[in-house]
């Protein structure tokens, strides 16, 4: 009972640690109930399989923590309309497999290497795995631990050098140095070991909020320009509205509600992910021709010195066998077709400027590793609200430039939104403000939303860009380089939101490195096994 009430408030601490809801500083003892759990399993119980028992209690404890924090993808519907239980079932369970599989590993490298040991490969491994988890076919970064304190930018802007994945090595080393300190007092009672590791604690926890304290009183960064930013949100019902609405009318309310709240000078219009078309999708080759399209350059003919960028449904069509793409389905004899999520930019008189989402959603935008599942799931996967295929991505990032001033924005697609690392190949292609094109609705009034407009802060502090964020139900908002939200939207408005948006041209030393502390912790990760394997070597070859 002492095992699955420890698992417990692991599991309540980082449930309750969460944003949009929770209080972020119970994330630095989080784990620690469960180190605890572990040990006493592994040292101090009679369990004939003590293995087994760490890893049923550990799948308990992430299993709440997916459930409490995620739950809310329930809110997705099936075509049929009703709730979709896949939707929140397979992302919850899986997930909580990783990261139990993860625990695992460490519990058998402990008792193979030893406590010491044990606690430098735990932090080695779930590092290793949040970085493997941003980039693989089932991408569910989540809750990777560095995004807990995305609702408290004045306390992480030292994420411009070490980014979100530089939060969760944080995490991790405090959560290990806590249990390194219990497990001490426990066997010593040593009062003077207490108080030094204690302080140790103290001053890693502090002194990375007091530094992110002063850089934000102290930034001062000059930008090199502004541009005048209206957000459409135009509150389309992803389910049932937008495909049932006619494309021209979607487009005439979305044109509607810009002209509407067109008061001065207007740089940028920016409006949702697949705005347009409603039902269906653009033709890519036939983007000059398309009517939606020129509609909305005719728009701008009225609004001289703006540009249009919004999301878009599109396709391409193939013709020859060679020139097929690994996502293109075959639709008649002879012709294949791709489908993308699309963001463009609008100019009068210049061809389209067109970008199609790199990160998709695992399960609505791609078939994670189809050959595969698909056998096992059917269309299981694809019936979440999504396409019936997977869609085409870019390999690169772009920034589509403005002919009228300094303004290069990065038109990043929702889900792209919560990758660090991602993001900022925006910003090496110029990019000098992130322009986010989302639709939030997918889940009705839940948490989802409110924490995918919260990660979206971590971005704004790693790259020092301002962010305008363009929501289909909400919430739209305007966030500073310091991810301060300056101005935002309520969820189900039909509105729109003007922001003065400062352009920055300077590259963080994040930006410029990346991930480099998920890097060193897979060397790291590589040293531990390594030396594992030369020390079993080494006895093997004794008893031989």
């Amino acid at each position: 009972m002492k095992y699955v009430l420890l698992t417990l408030i692991s599991a309540m601490l980082l449930s309750v640690s969460w944003p949009t809801y929770g209080v972020p500083f119970f994330i630095f003892f989080a784990l620690v109930p469960l180190l605890m759990m572990e040990h006493g399993i592994s040292k101090f119980s009679d369990y004939k399989r003590k293995s087994w028992v760490v890893f049923g209690l550990s799948y308990l404890c992430f299993v709440i923590w997916n459930v409490v924090t995620t739950g809310w993808l329930y809110g997705s519907k099936n075509p049929d309309g009703s709730h979709s239980m896949m939707a929140v079932l397979f992302p919850v369970l899986v997930n909580s497999l990783l990261y139990s599989l993860v625990f695992q590993c460490y519990h058998w490298y402990k008792n193979a290497q030893g406590t010491y040991w044990g606690l430098g490969f735990l932090i080695a491994i779930w590092m290793s795995f949040e970085k493997f988890h941003l980039g693989w076919e089932l991408t569910w970064p989540w809750l990777n631990l560095g995004n807990v304190f995305s609702d408290y930018p004045k306390l992480i802007q030292w994420y411009d050098t070490l980014g979100a994945t530089g939060g969760s090595f944080w995490i991790l080393l405090v959560n290990v140095l806590i249990f390194y300190t219990v497990r001490t007092w426990e066997a010593g009672r040593k009062r003077k070991d207490l108080i030094k590791n204690s302080a140790i604690v103290g001053a890693l926890i502090i002194l990375p909020m007091i530094i992110s304290v002063i850089k934000y009183n102290s930034f001062d960064e000059k930008p090199i320009g502004q541009v005048s930013v209206l957000m459409l949100q135009p509150d389309l019902d992803p389910y049932a509205e937008k495909y049932s609405k006619d494309s021209l009318t979607i487009e005439q309310d979305l044109l509607a509600l810009a002209e509407k709240n067109s008061t001065g000078k207007i740089d940028y219009y920016i409006a949702p992910e697949t705005a347009l078309p409603g039902k269906g999708s653009i033709s890519e080759t036939a983007f000059e021709k398309s009517l939606l399209l020129n509609n909305i350059k005719g728009f701008l003919s009225n609004h001289p010195g703006s540009v249009f960028a919004t999301g878009i449904s599109s396709h391409r069509f193939f013709y020859n066998p060679a020139d097929l793409p690994k996502e293109a389905y075959q639709i008649n004899s002879g012709v294949w077709v791709s489908s993308y999520n699309t963001a463009i930019q609008l100019v009068p008189n210049q061809k389209v400027q067109a970008y199609h989402k790199g990160k998709l959603v695992p399960g609505v935008e791609i078939f994670p590793y189809m050959n595969v599942l698909k056998p096992l799931l059917g269309d299981a996967m694809l019936n979440l609200g999504g396409t019936v295929a997977s869609l085409g991505t870019d390999k690169e990032r772009v920034a589509f430039s403005n002919p009228y001033n300094k303004g290069k924005l990065a038109p990043i697609i929702c889900y792209e939104s919560i990758y660090g690392e991602f993001v900022t190949d925006y910003v090496k292609k110029g990019a000098n403000f992130l322009g986010i094109m989302t639709n939030d609705s997918w889940w009705g009034v839940t948490e989802g939303h409110k924490q995918l407009l919260s990660y979206a802060k971590l971005r704004a502090i790693e790259t020092r860009r301002e962010i305008a964020r363009a929501a289909n139900s909400g919430i739209s908002a305007h966030i500073n380089a310091k991810g301060e939200i300056t101005a935002d939207t309520f969820y189900g408005d039909q509105t729109a939101l003007f922001a003065k948006v400062n352009l920055y041209d300077t590259m963080t030393f994040y930006t410029r490195a990346g991930d480099i502390l998920s890097r060193f912790s897979l060397f790291a990760l590589g040293f531990l096994l390594f030396y594992y394997l030369i020390e079993w070597f080494k006895k093997k070859t004794k008893k031989a």
